[in-house]
């Protein structure tokens, strides 16, 4: 699939320097640039939902109790 982008010239210029800097297609930075914000708020969002459900029970496990739990021990 192709996509479209409006660029200024300066913006232009700027992201080809970055490119060939890394070694990168234009194509390859930006697909990389966007997986990686997915990826990043994905984690935020996992990351809040940890606050909240360890705000609603803060029980905490020592190693040793989960290992006798599960019969490691």
């Amino acid at each position: 699939m192709a996509i479209s982008l409006r660029l200024s010239d300066e913006e232009t210029l700027l992201i080809k320097k970055y490119a060939t800097l890394h070694n990168l297609t234009m194509s390859e930075l930006f697909r990389q640039a966007v997986m990686e914000k997915i990826e990043d708020e994905y984690d935020l969002r996992c990351y809040e939902k940890a606050v909240e459900d360890y705000r609603a029970d803060s029980t905490t496990y020592t190693l040793e109790e989960v290992e006798a739990e599960l019969g490691l021990k």
